[in-house]
């Protein structure tokens, strides 16, 4: 295997320079830069990244924490995250936190003591711990997806700040409360995210602006919490569809909930959007391929990733600069799961007036009965 000691002779130059270049520890004339990088390829020598480490206190390396990577809007965000660091030339470590502050602390841990250079964290529900540790060791740290806010009051005092990316939360679900209000739905039912989550404060802020936008009143029994998960929105959605006034159209928060949402109305045999209209936050590969299809808001998940890993080498760059929270935003997917008829079929939006088969108003008072199988009125 050939040694920094050969590119040198090769190249001509001191062993000293060839490091200078690969490491990029002092500026190199442009044609010696160009001889030791050829050097390089000629006789296929491979840096020692432990040496280089040593030379430079740098690995160049990443630290990820993401919860639920088997999510296809977590594994997006993965994607962007290594095609952005493997531009840059940084190698990734990926732990899964599991959503659980304890194993969030340790695994953030263990990705530092592995050196990395920085980390991007998605922060779980309660992120105190976290944030302590890696204002306590200084660790360049961009949170994605979710805000930590005024969480940072539970760290320690002398806690630095830090960057964020996530896309945008309250206006994206406004428009999907607002946009089924403009075809007839008077009761409109939300299977909300985990609490504690930015993420699900943020979505559900956003589902009491569209109602209030759409001059609905808001009734708290119309919010359920699906936790995230697929089984937490099939429990949310049935608990939904037994109250004595149940929804005509739901809007669940993540693309798992959709998941059991969609679970919870087949086993009860009703029909999207015949029976009830649906709507979801986040859309997903196959959410083109459901009957109906799915109308959604598409988060740019891989450009999260990406731009987390730029707003992260700024900050290995210049580790005194202002931390920043970069806000991407989302685009709304029309589709059919509303009610709406296949785009190109329509010739104009959709009728205000448009009515679900047997809608109820808010102001009538509920019936001790269950819905009955084939509608939710």
């Amino acid at each position: 295997m050939p040694t920094m000691a050969d590119v040198a002779r090769s190249a001509g130059v001191s062993v000293a320079t060839v490091s200078h270049v690969l490491n990029d520890t002092r500026p190199v004339l442009p044609h010696t830069r160009q001889a030791v990088l050829d050097a390089v390829d000629r006789l296929g020598y491979t840096p020692n990244t432990l040496a280089r480490s040593l030379v430079t206190s740098r690995t160049r390396s990443i630290g990820l924490a993401v919860s639920a990577i088997s999510n296809p809007y977590f594994t997006e965000i993965l994607q962007g995250v290594e095609a952005g660091a493997l531009e840059e030339g940084y190698g990734l470590l990926i732990a899964d936190p599991h959503d659980d502050p304890r194993h969030e602390r340790k695994v953030v841990q263990l990705l530092h003591e592995r050196r990395v250079d920085g980390m991007i964290v998605a922060p779980s529900a309660d992120p105190r711990d976290l944030i302590a540790y890696l204002g306590r060791h200084a660790v360049p740290t961009v949170f994605l997806d979710r805000l930590i806010g005024d969480r940072l009051d539970g760290a320690t005092a002398d806690a630095p700040p830090f960057d964020q990316v996530c896309a945008e939360g309250a206006e994206p679900m406004a428009r999907l409360v607002t946009h089924l209000a403009g075809l007839g739905h008077r009761r409109i039912g939300l299977v909300a995210g985990l609490p504690g989550l930015s993420t699900t404060d943020e979505r559900i802020a956003g589902y009491r602006d569209g109602l209030a936008a759409a001059g609905l009143s808001h009734d708290e029994r119309l919010i359920a919490p699906g936790n995230s998960e697929s089984a937490g929105a099939e429990r949310a959605t049935a608990a939904l569809l037994s109250l004595a006034a149940p929804p005509t159209a739901l809007v669940t928060a993540n693309n798992a909930m959709t998941i059991g949402a969609l679970r919870a109305l087949r086993d009860r045999g009703l029909r999207v959007p015949d029976d009830i209209a649906l709507c979801c936050f986040d859309d997903f590969a196959w959410a083109d391929l459901f009957s109906p299809r799915l109308t959604a808001i598409a988060q740019p998940s891989r450009e999260i990733g990406a731009q987390a890993v730029r707003v992260l080498l700024d900050r290995l760059a210049a580790p005194d600069r202002p931390a920043r929270t970069v806000r991407l935003p989302c685009a709304f997917v029309h589709r059919t799961s509303c009610g709406c008829p296949e785009p190109s079929v329509r010739t104009g939006p959709p009728e205000p007036a448009q009515q679900p088969r047997h809608p109820r108003q808010p102001d009538q008072p509920e019936q001790p009965e269950q819905p009955t199988k084939g509608s939710v009125s």
